[in-house]
């Protein structure tokens, strides 16, 4: 274990250098420029273009020569499109690359993620990414794994406690120790596939490699048949004789298509990037037109990722105690997450100001937070049959009246304190509060745009089945009640549900990845978006 006052010293730093033993960037990497270049200058296309070329320069006929026009500008034409967008990403990974607190010989310094080692003693505060798989060694946090899991609760990591690459420090401060580095930690593992420069699959570009492959097997012994005829037999001369042959060659190569090809995905490009897409590559318009199904996350991509009270009911209390109790909560209270901040934009005016004298924080584990006021008792939030245990009998049907449409949170009080922060006893439901999650105006014009371009969208998320299953209603996906939750299936019936299924709930990082497959491996065209996919 690493000393916690004095992390690693120089001299272990070095060593674990030395061996390898450093946080290496595992991103995809773009191609370079001298890769761009080769690639589209010796195409098959190019290349016969240029030979024919070279035959008429060789001859004196210049003029002739136009025809290499448009190998230039169907060149330049990907060309450009590639290193500009190559250029971009660039960019955007270095204005993305970020640094972290290490604490090395004592010293509290700031350097680059790719900089650290195994073992080296980090510190995260709120707000912070986690670079590395790490184990806290002190203090406590409340950490935000959505960008993992697709969960947008928070869950609360101790001493102890492993911290996962990826995932944001929502509340608090901890010291940790690097536990997995490089394609070790948990981000790279699930991304693993992703680790490589893939060749475009284009239809298009495919029939076109095609029919230029055939012609060059054909284009020597007609090209030579053509030459002999012209200049044996007909007693053409020696430069006549080598423009007619090209110029019969090249009335035989389909160039005007690829340039027009290009042309209309050049324009494509342009088209989308008014809309701020960028493409990396000319041919990708092509695999765009050809997906037949979108997969798409939840928080943040149907909806925005915001909750909002849409209302609360009164059971026990009057609706002025009731506003006034929750105005006190959200107050005081030192959560961060979707839900009290939905909660803090709601119920805004006090009549009463409590003195709060003891807090628990929300964690998705509990799935509660409570305050405890002087002179007033607890006042506990949370999920209603969590919260109110073996009393949620006498409640259940109102309850699952409003959660037909609503997230359903209830508000209940007790006398008692919260002892080793646990749910205190006696406790009595008061009312329960109504929210939504803000579903996004143009998500249901965007669907049915893709439903009548023949799209079959897919719905996968880490939320629960049920909860994305209403959404989904809402904005208008087709077959929503066809939901599954996906924590109880295995990994060999994955290939049987995808094609079922139009919701996927409670999915993990690597079932989203066999869900693609699976779904690629039934010769449908996949694309996936949502707003945290990479």
């Amino acid at each position: 274990m690493v000393d916690i006052k004095k992390g690693l010293t120089e001299e272990e730093v070095k060593k674990r250098q030395e061996e390898g033993k450093i946080n290496y960037d595992t991103t995809v990497p773009t191609k370079t420029i001298k890769r761009i270049l080769f690639e589209n200058f010796f195409t098959l296309f190019n290349i016969i273009n240029l030979f024919l070329g070279i035959c008429i320069f060789l001859v004196g006929s210049y003029k002739n020569m136009l025809f290499l026009a448009i190998v230039i500008i169907n060149t330049a034409i990907s060309t450009f499109q590639e290193i500009h967008a190559k250029k971009t990403i660039d960019k955007l990974s270095v204005m993305a690359t970020s640094k972290v607190k290490v604490i090395r010989d004592g010293k509290k310094s700031e350097i680059s993620i790719n900089d650290l080692v195994l073992d080296d003693l980090i510190e995260l505060n709120t707000g912070n990414q986690v670079a590395t798989d790490s184990i806290i060694l002190k203090g406590e946090v409340q950490v935000n794994e959505s960008f993992l899991t697709g969960e947008p609760d928070t869950i609360i990591k101790k001493e102890g406690d492993n911290i996962l690459s990826g995932s944001f420090i929502v509340s608090g401060k901890c010291l940790a120790q690097v536990e997995h580095i490089g394609e070790d930690n948990y981000t790279a593992k699930i991304s693993s596939g992703a680790k490589y420069i893939k060749k475009v699959k284009s239809e298009i570009m495919t029939s076109l490699n095609k029919i230029i492959k055939f012609l060059t097997f054909a284009i020597i012994p007609i090209g030579i048949g053509l030459f002999v005829m012209q200049y044996s037999v007909f007693g053409v001369g020696l430069k006549d004789a080598v423009v007619k042959t090209v110029a019969g060659i090249i009335g035989m190569i389909p160039e005007g298509l690829v340039l027009l090809t290009s042309t209309v995905l050049a324009v494509s490009v342009i088209r989308l990037s008014k809309s701020k897409v960028l493409v990396q590559e000319l041919y990708c318009i092509e695999t765009l037109a050809r997906v037949d199904t979108l997969c798409l996350d939840k928080t943040g991509t149907l909806t925005e990722g915001i909750m909002e009270v849409i209302d609360f009911v009164p059971i026990t209390r009057s609706e002025d105690e009731m506003k006034n109790i929750m105005a006190n909560i959200a107050k005081f209270s030192e959560d961060e997450n979707s839900t009290i901040d939905a909660i803090k934009k709601y119920f805004t005016k006090t009549n009463k100001k409590f003195n709060p004298i003891q807090k628990v924080a929300f964690s998705s584990k509990t799935k509660w937070s409570g305050i405890n006021f002087e002179k007033e008792g607890s006042y506990i939030i949370g999920a209603p049959e969590i919260v109110l245990a073996k009393k949620f009998k006498d409640y259940e049907d109102v309850v699952n009246k409003y959660s037909k449409d609503y997230r359903v949170i209830v508000l209940a009080y007790s006398k008692e304190d919260f002892k080793d922060k646990n749910l205190p006893n006696n406790i009595e439901i008061i009312g329960l509060i109504l929210i939504l999650d803000k579903i996004r105006k143009e998500a249901p014009r965007t669907l049915e745009y893709f439903y009548k371009q023949g799209v079959d969208v897919k719905i996968i998320s880490g939320d629960n089945p049920l909860t994305v299953s209403k959404i989904a209603k809402k904005v208008g996906v087709r077959n929503y009640e066809n939901y599954i939750d996906m924590s109880q299936v295995k990994d060999n019936q994955i290939d049987k549900v995808a094609l079922k299924y139009s919701i996927f709930g409670r999915v993990s990082p690597l079932q989203k990845q066999l869900l693609v497959k699976a779904l690629k491996k039934a010769k449908r065209t996949v694309a996936m978006t949502g707003d945290r996919s990479k």
